[in-house]
């Protein structure tokens, strides 16, 4: 069997192409997304168009596909939120994934508690098991997608999850977002390769052609 090529300016009419895409492009992390309407209205998502952006300053990334009410609330306050999900609060998550009326409080219907930031005015919620509280550095709007830059100000990681100052991935259990309703336990199964130097990399070459 041969390879299918597909342009997607031509071949993929409807949400074809967004189907494809997000079942190539995994596992991706899930940002759940904790912010507060103008009018005081908590509102809870998950994203999983969610990434690092850099550590120097501390910058973190999630799109939102449209204007949703997550975007709202970070464009009028500056201020989010992004929870880690782990399999423990998997459920919960996919329950604030539904399309709530903007007035409705995602943290209660969700049966979650929130705990009050640090510094931001968002919440975070109580049962994930890290999160960082950050601040809007800016919005590029691309395509369908708004991508939200924020600058991290605090982190609260649990410590039932660290493992001589480092998170253990086996303990956060985090959660991967696959294509269409897939969901996948990331640190179920793991395995470790250590990068190369150059000079391994030359070894192991001459290794092989000898």
């Amino acid at each position: 069997m041969g390879f299918v090529e597909v342009d997607p300016a031509v071949e993929l009419e409807d949400r074809k192409g967004y189907f494809l895409m997000t079942s190539l492009v995994v596992p991706r992390p899930i940002a759940w997304i904790s912010t507060v309407s103008p009018a005081g209205v908590r509102n809870l998502a998950p994203h999983s168009y969610f990434n690092a952006v850099s550590s120097e300053p501390m910058i973190l990334h999630f799109t939102s596909t449209g204007v949703k009410d997550t975007l709202t609330n970070v464009r009028a306050t500056g201020e989010f939120v992004v929870n880690i999900v782990s399999v423990d609060t998997a459920k919960k998550m996919n329950t604030t994934a539904a399309d709530f009326p903007a007035d409705e409080d995602e943290f209660e219907w969700a049966g979650l508690h929130a705990e009050a930031s640090s510094v931001v005015g968002p919440p975070r919620i109580a049962e994930a098991k890290a999160a960082f509280e950050c601040r809007l550095r800016a919005v590029v709007s691309v395509g369908n997608g708004n991508m939200v830059f924020g600058d991290v100000v605090r982190i609260h990681v649990d410590e039932s999850v660290l493992r001589d100052g480092r998170v253990d991935p086996k303990l956060l259990q985090p959660v991967g977002r696959l294509g269409g309703s897939g969901y996948v336990d990331v640190a179920r199964s793991t395995f470790e390769l250590k990068r190369p130097t150059w000079d391994d990399v030359k070894n192991e070459g001459a290794q092989s052609r000898s």
